[in-house]
């Protein structure tokens, strides 16, 4: 078993990160021939959480405060009967995606910080709702975490949807890392499937474990603040933030348990350990880990052709840096880091659009598009 000691892992604190697999440091640098500038499209955003388009090319956009925005044709609108959304901390309104099929259904998906249920506070919750005009119908709630706390920190969240259509979301360890993560009865810390309905897939991994939380797919997270579907391979791949150090990406995999905090290659904001190994056996491995903590915002795998040599890279933005972060990589291990649009401000969200440009939700700025520079 590979222990990582205090020692070790203050050793890495030089801006590097070490790829799991070689325990090497990889240095993240600025590229000098970065040939791609930046427009901003939707302009006087505060904190734009959530983004996606809808078929005409406009977009949809959540305001971490509570306001669904729709965006077209240069013109921003309030949408009517957004959800009600408890702002606290680090919770409020979070991602938004719509259906795969939302051509033919109009599903759209949102999560977001909610007082619904017993007890003071609130967690995440999954609804659908469909949109006319510039209201929210047809709105259901598919999924409450329990129980309520009035702690502000790790809510999550992202949604994807995987190549079979099932929609994935992640609920952070509401700050209860002891409890939560570890504990399949209990919400929180963990990755869920379901339905696009919102019914439990018959074959989700436990469906037959007594008073486990069915929805769960994935447990031992931290708080995963990006979720993509990987384009080439169909897998569901999540970033999630660590504590001091440790921040991961990994590949969600069926009834896999992620270790925290039962291992990790982070250690408390007060510099104190709460762990002294980074491995065992029955718990699964980042494929990446980042010492220090770049606070790991959301993620973006590039297939589009209009980056050249981009294609295959994993975007993540850096919201502790205020930069988007390259990475390359080789069977999957990352072999180089780069950093891009340095100083650019806290980059929350990064997607790639059905147009194929890369589109970035910067703090008190708003949705920038990367434009490849002829």
């Amino acid at each position: 078993m590979k222990q990582i000691h205090l020692f070790i892992i203050i050793a890495c604190i030089t801006f590097s990160a070490c790829a799991q697999q070689t325990e090497s440091e990889i240095k993240a640098e600025s590229p000098k021939d970065l040939n791609y500038t930046t427009e901003l499209v939707v302009p006087d955003l505060n904190i734009p959480w959530g983004m996606t388009f809808l078929p005409d090319g406009s977009m949809l956009i959540t305001e971490k405060s509570g306001e669904l925005i729709h965006f077209k044709d240069g013109k921003k609108t309030n949408i009517e009967g957004a959800p009600e959304v408890y702002v606290r901390g680090q919770g409020g309104f979070l991602d938004i995606v719509t259906h795969p099929d939302y051509t033919n259904n109009g599903w759209i998906y949102m999560t977001f910080a909610s007082t619904e249920g017993g007890g003071d506070g609130g967690n995440t919750a999954l609804i659908r709702a469909k949109l006319e005009g510039n209201t929210l119908t047809n709105k259901e709630l598919l999924y409450k975490a329990t129980p309520n706390t009035k702690k502000g920190q790790h809510w999550g969240s992202r949604i994807a949807f995987d190549n079979d259509g099932y929609l994935y979301f992640s609920i952070g360890d509401r700050g209860n890392r002891d409890v939560n993560p570890q504990d399949i009865t209990i919400d929180c810390g963990k990755i869920y499937r379901l339905n696009d309905d919102g019914t439990i897939p018959v074959d989700n991994p436990f469906v037959d474990v007594e008073n486990a939380k069915t929805a769960i797919y994935s447990y031992g997270h931290r708080n995963p603040q990006g979720m993509t579907k990987n384009p080439f391979t169909g897998a569901i791949w999540v970033n999630e933030h660590g504590p001091r150090g440790g921040d991961e990406i990994n590949i969600i995999k069926k009834g896999k348990n992620f270790g925290w905090p039962v291992i990790s290659y982070g250690i408390n904001y007060s510099g104190t350990t709460f762990t002294d190994i980074t491995e065992k056996e029955g718990m699964e491995q980042p494929l990446f880990y980042w010492v220090p903590s770049i606070a790991p915002s959301s993620m973006a795998i590039v297939s589009s052709d209009k980056y050249l040599n981009w294609k295959g890279n994993v975007l993540v933005g850096a919201l502790k840096f205020s930069y988007l972060e390259r990475l390359v990589l080789e069977n999957n291990e990352v072999v180089k880091r780069e950093k891009l649009f340095e100083d650019i401000g806290r980059v929350r969200n990064v997607v790639q659009g059905p147009d194929g440009y890369i589109y970035m939700a910067v703090e008190g700025k708003g949705i920038l598009k990367i434009v490849p520079e002829n």
